[in-house]
This record gives structure tokens, sequence and C-alpha cells, in this order.
């Protein structure tokens, strides 16, 4: 079976069809079903009573679990599938759910509408289901903002990862890669709580997710009409961001539409002092914000441009 002809169906769906809420409200989301094990794990044992070390190692084990059984039965499923194209559209089909190329766009496109408008209220309730800083008193170039980092980090972890890893390893590929990613939404946060349970959830997290960032940042600047920008902030800022991967996409989004990304953000009411990303150039507008769904989109028609160029040449 071809790794590559199973994504590219795989994105062809998502592009298509998205995820249907009727379908979600009758079975979930594999996320879900994911995200249920790693409660259920999260609450067994990650007790207060525990030692710092007690705590890391249960972290490390409940991380091996969820990865292992999410590739493990995906595996599974993978070797019961036929051989060449009728493979291919089956496998697609099961990896359908694992990318977000179409929910992605329509979260940001529900901020810009009333950004656009005006409407500050609704653009702060719509991007607060994308990001996880305090909007209630975000402006607009806040919020145009957050939705644009969200945008750049997103079609690395949302997009560019899941479709990388399914090329490299088919559907078990993807399926650890979700449960990777989920796990660190979950509990890679570096607080009290999360911060030895969720270590090593974070750091796979972060080597899952390295090759796939710096890629989405090549896109992004490769498809913008700032392409040389883009990836001088790219190269230039990346490393500065708080995380190891975000910064790549996000810097290169922040050259190819000449605006400033990061910088300082409340959480749970406290400021971090994130250093900005294109220091030099405006906050964005909900203009940039436009334009930046516009480059994803662009982003988008490349890489299934990319995997079609895999399949032809029969990989």
């Amino acid at each position: 079976m071809s790794f590559a002809a199973m994504m590219l169906v795989a994105m062809a769906l998502d592009v298509l069809l998205g995820w249907p809420d009727w379908l979600y409200r009758r079975i979930g989301h594999p996320v879900t079903w994911i995200g249920a094990m790693i409660s259920h794990l999260e609450r067994s044992w990650n007790v207060g009573t525990a030692s710092a070390a007690a705590r890391k190692r249960r972290g490390v084990a409940a991380a091996v679990l969820v990865i292992t059984c999410a590739g493990g039965l995906a595996l599974t499923i993978q070797w019961m599938l036929p051989a060449g194209w009728v493979g291919a559209v089956l496998g697609g089909l099961l990896a359908w759910p694992l990318l977000a190329i179409r929910s992605m766009h329509d979260h940001v496109a529900a901020v810009l509408r009333p950004l656009a408008s005006g409407d500050l209220p609704g653009a702060r309730r719509a991007v607060s289901m994308i990001v996880g800083r305090d909007p209630s008193q975000l402006d607009s170039a806040g919020i145009a903002r957050a939705a644009t980092e969200s945008l750049a980090e997103n079609t690395s972890d949302g997009i560019m990862a899941p479709l990388f890893w399914g090329v490299v390893a088919g559907l078990p590929g993807v399926a650890a890669y979700k449960a990777i990613n989920t796990l660190d939404s979950m509990v890679g946060y570096r607080t009290p709580r999360f911060a030895d349970f969720g270590w090593a959830s974070a750091r796979i997290d972060d080597l899952a997710n390295l090759i796939p960032a710096r890629l989405t940042g090549l896109v992004f600047a490769l498809v913008s009409t700032r392409p040389r920008a883009a990836l001088a902030c790219m190269l230039r800022d990346a490393g500065q961001h708080r995380s190891p991967n975000a910064g790549w996409p996000e810097a290169a989004m922040a050259g190819a539409l000449g605006i400033r990304l990061s910088g300082p953000r409340a959480y749970a009411g406290e400021m971090t002092g994130d250093p900005f990303v294109n220091a030099i150039c405006p906050d964005p507008t909900a203009g940039d914000l436009r334009k930046g769904l516009a480059l994803y989109r662009r982003g988008i028609l490349a890489l299934a441009a990319a995997v079609a160029v895999l399949v032809v040449a029969g990989i």
C-alpha cells in the first residue's frame, strides 16, 4: 500500500467534509477517545500524595501505554487492509479524522468574521475556542495576533505532522502522532500538577514535531509573496519562541505577512514575558488575518501537490 496515496485520500476527505457534527454526535472523534484514556490514567496515577519521581515514572508509563495502544491498534488494522488502491482508500478513510485541515480554516474564519466587522465580544468568543490564553481583555490586534499564531502553530501540529508521519509510517504513524499530540495538549504543562507527570509527554511531542514544524515554516515561506523575508525571519527569530518548534511556523508566517507575533500574553490572570517574533513590524489586523488564511490555503495546496508527486513516484 502507498502511504502517500492513503494520506492524499485522507486530505481530500477532510477538505471536502471536515468531521461532520452528526458523526461527532454519534461516535465522537478518535482524539476524544484518546483523551478519555489519558484522563483516566491521569486521575488514577497522578495523585498528589506520590513523590515527584513517582509521578514522573507514572507519566512515562502513561505516555508509553497511550502511544502503544493507538499505534498498535492502527498497525493491526493496517495489516488487515488489502493491497493496492483499495487498501489506500480504506486507509485514507481511517486516517481522515486525524487531520484538521477544514476545521482549522473554519475556526480561524470564525474569528475573522466578527473581527472584521468590529464585533470584539464575538471575536473574543471565537478566538477562545482555539487559544489557551485569556481573551477577555484582548483588543483587536491581540485577537488577530492570537488567531494568526494559532493558525501557524496548528498547521504544524494538526496537519503537517500527522501528514508527515502518515507518509513515513502509514496508519500507525499518524495514529501514534495524534496520541503524542493529545498527551501533550492535556498533560504537557509546566504547572505544579503536570510538571512531573507530563514531562515525558511534552518531551516526546517536542521530538515528534521537530521535522514537521520546520517543514511547515518552509512551506509558508515558499508559498508566500515575500519568501526571502519569511525565510529570514524564520531563521532569525524561531529560536526566540518559548517552544522549540512553534517558533518556526509562527516566525515564517510573521515574516510572510510583515507582522509581529508571540510576545506577552495572559494565562490565568498572569502575564508572560515572551519576546515578540519579528518585533520591528506592527501588530496584525483583521486584514492580515485574512491574508494569513490565504497563505494557509496556498500551503495546503502545496502540500497536496507534494504528496501527489510522491504517489506518482510510487512512494
